[in-house]
């Protein structure tokens, strides 16, 4: 008979003691629990004591966490934590250098529990801590015990990062801006910093002040690969922190400092692999630069701009050139306005007589008249040469450079997601978009004379138009998948993808998406999915017994909180704890926590998640809304929340959970995987059949012979 809920069964040690075996009564009160494994022990004063997890992170057992004991939990008997806090209150307040490091440094072990933080910081044990730094002028292991469990104690949220007095900020920016100083002490002092900087505008302003956007390049410039993530986590903290103009001064700075060309040297093409948050912050620089362009983007032309005016003139003038070079007396106004109306309407805009028409469009607004422009300036003779090309072809057959310019800017907005809030995992960045300066112009130039190419291929006309871009689209987005590292490689790559190379693609998806109709094949495709989803079961549960690393995300930074989940080679039992970062694949064994599968009761996703809908007073994330799943076990209180870091990642766990539970899988992976395995399948069973026309229906039997005569006899033994 299976034990009451209310009641699981641990083992509870102490150094020189026999453990004790004892069944824990989960409503009976925690300090009648200590009392009795005290006197167990004759042990006196049990309030001294408290329980903690022997492996992990050895949290502290309390009334509001008791219930996470699983059944076959370690626990240890410890001090308590306001015993711990007064002592260690004590021993960093020290003459005695050794007896203050030691304190130091296991305050730094213990402030990561929330109980133990809360009754430090009740005791006023950030002001010591506070002390140390100010008035100290050590820079060695002391400092940066003692800056770990600052961070640690403020990760809490018990206090405020606004209370930090003027002396502290300048002292941990000092850190920073020291040469001579430990590299740890300069990581733990840039996380601070960065931690900061989006609590308040004040604290932004004081961080942007004393850090310089030269300090920090140069940081990005070093070998140490955790010293550039974390200058990099606070140079996007900064930016994410900023105004818009603040923003576009900062992004003006790095780029007059060469910054895309520190990335590309230091980052990128480092013999250190590129590890997911770097990745990430790469991706949000990427994002932030982008984005400068939405501004642009969402204006529209003001005709009575004598600005936007003028530039929309220099189209015309670096295009016909010669022909505007007669003396102004020559034509009469009218002349001179229906010689314009023509020559724009050969740049290809659809309302030749007033073109700002065209490009009140919104988006891409004056964007598109700045990339047309640039194109024009940058590029003179491929600008003249689209031109003059499409002026002498036929009127129905030339290509529109200036509605192919707006739309072609449009289609590339839509594909660096300019204009999009930056999402808090993605990891997409483009290595060349680092390699280049005004990256999303020279995009253009590239793409424009594709335009061209393409329009040529196919041999299109005005109303071929829309089909035109559509296949450009596919040129950018198939290229711009194989992540090419430099403009020129991918200039090379899709000038390749011409349109007969999409047609080829096109064609060969489209067989491997579309199977024969025909009913005897749907029906053998029906009697093999049994077994093909079978193989696909066993693929998730094996994966998920490989296990997969993920990440905790809190409300203000990501990094520092790794998990890892795996499951019992026997699919028994799921096991998980916390990890550091770099451990790929850590043994079972390491990891302590542990969940039966048959005490799992249901599998959660999306808005379901607990975990997700705790934040839901804030702005929710889509990307973390699409990748989070929570088991619940034993009862529905007890929830283990995830975030894949992966669509692909989410998909695989949420299928196995679901086999597990016995359940079917549901993920969109399933389907194309099944349908993967189908395709596979079925042409091979029908390798024979090629180019043999199926019947819908099968042929009719034939009558039976009127006589079997014919059949040879076995039974007459040859002579």
């Amino acid at each position: 008979m299976p034990p009451p809920k209310d009641v699981v069964k641990i083992a509870i040690q102490m150094v020189g003691a026999v453990p004790q075996l004892i069944e824990l009564q989960q409503t009976k009160p925690l300090a009648s629990v200590l009392k009795d494994v005290c006197d167990a022990w004759s042990l006196p004063n049990a309030e001294r004591y408290a329980l903690q997890y022997a492996d992990g992170r050895q949290t502290y057992i309390t009334e509001s966490n008791r219930r996470d004991i699983k059944n076959g939990s370690i626990l240890r008997l410890t001090t308590s934590p306001d015993q711990e806090a007064e002592q260690l209150y004590i021993g960093i307040q020290s003459k005695n250098v050794d007896v203050k490091t030691d304190s130091l440094k296991k305050l730094a072990s213990l402030s990561h529990d929330v109980t133990f933080a809360q009754e430090f910081i009740s005791r006023n044990g950030l002001k010591q801590i506070y002390s140390i730094v100010e008035e100290g002028n050590d820079t060695g292991e002391m400092l940066a015990h003692t800056l770990k469990a600052f961070t640690e104690l403020m990760e809490h949220d018990f206090v405020s990062w606004e209370n930090l007095s003027t002396v502290f900020i300048k002292k941990i920016v000092s850190y920073v801006n020291m040469n001579a100083v430990d590299a740890s002490i300069q990581q733990l002092s840039l996380s601070i910093l960065e931690n900061m900087v989006p609590t308040s505008r004040l604290l932004f302003e004081v961080v942007k002040k004393e850090v310089t956007l030269d300090r920090l390049l140069t940081h990005l410039q070093v070998t140490n690969a955790q010293l550039q993530l974390k200058a990099m986590a606070l140079l996007i903290a900064l930016l994410l922190s900023a105004t818009d103009t603040e923003r576009q001064e900062m992004m003006d700075y790095l780029r007059e400092k060469n910054i895309r060309q520190f990335i590309h040297k230091n980052i990128i093409h480092s013999p250190e692999p590129l590890g997911d948050e770097m990745a990430h912050y790469l991706y949000v620089l990427q994002s932030v630069s982008l984005n400068l362009c939405e501004h642009r983007m969402k204006m529209s032309m003001d005709p009575y701009s004598q600005e936007q005016r003028d530039l929309l003139q220099s189209l015309r003038q670096a295009a016909f050139e010669l022909e505007s070079e007669a003396p102004a007396g020559t034509f009469s106004t009218e002349r001179r306005r229906s010689l314009c109306a023509k020559e724009f309407r050969k740049l290809g805009f659809l309302n030749n007589s007033n073109p700002a028409e065209d490009l009140r469009r919104v988006p891409p607004g004056l964007l598109a008249l700045d990339n047309m422009v640039y194109f024009s300036r940058n590029t003179p003779n491929a600008y003249s040469r689209f031109i003059l090309e499409n002026s002498s072809r036929e009127d129905k057959h030339e290509c529109p450079f200036a509605r192919s310019s707006i739309q072609l800017t449009l289609i590339l907005c839509e594909i660096l997601h300019i204009g999009e809030p930056c999402s808090e995992t993605a990891q997409a960045f483009y290595p060349m978009f680092f390699g280049q300066d005004h990256f999303f112009e020279e995009l253009f130039c590239i793409c424009i004379q594709l335009v061209n190419k393409t329009w040529k291929e196919m041999r299109a006309t005005q109303e071929d138009f829309d089909k035109v871009m559509q296949v450009v689209r596919e040129q950018i987005t198939r290229t711009l998948s194989l992540k090419p590292t430099s403009l020129e490689l991918f200039k090379t790559r899709v000038n390749t993808l011409n349109y007969s190379e999409i047609l080829k693609l096109r064609q060969t998806e489209r067989l491997h998406q579309e199977e024969t109709l025909a009913v005897p094949v749907l029906e053998l495709r029906e009697k093999l999915k049994p077994e093909l989803l079978e193989l696909i079961r066993q693929q998730r549960l094996l994966h998920l017994c490989e296990g997969t690393l993920f990440r905790k995300i809190s409300s203000r930074r990501r990094q520092d909180k790794l998990w890892y989940c795996r499951l019992s080679p026997n699919h028994k039992v799921l096991h998980y704890g916390d990890v550091e970062e770099g451990v790929q694949s850590p043994p079972i064994e390491s990891l302590t926590e542990k969940i039966p599968v048959a005490d799992m009761k249901m599998l959660l996703v999306g808005k379901e998640c607990p975990h997700t809908k705790e934040k839901s007073s804030g702005k929710q994330n889509k990307d973390v809304l699409e990748l989070a799943f929570s088991i619940v076990h034993d009862v529905e209180e007890y929830c283990l929340n995830f975030i894949a870091p992966t669509r692909y990642e989410f998909c695989l766990w949420t299928d196995g959970l679901n086999v597990l539970l016995g359940k079917e899988m549901t993920s969109e992976r399933t389907q194309t995987d099944l349908d993967v395995l189908l395709s596979m399948e079925l042409k091979l069973r029908l390798l024979d059949l090629e180019n043999v026309s199926i019947p819908d229906n099968p042929p009719p039997i034939p009558k039976p012979p009127s006589n079997l005569n014919f059949c040879y006899d076995f039974s007459h033994a040859e002579q």
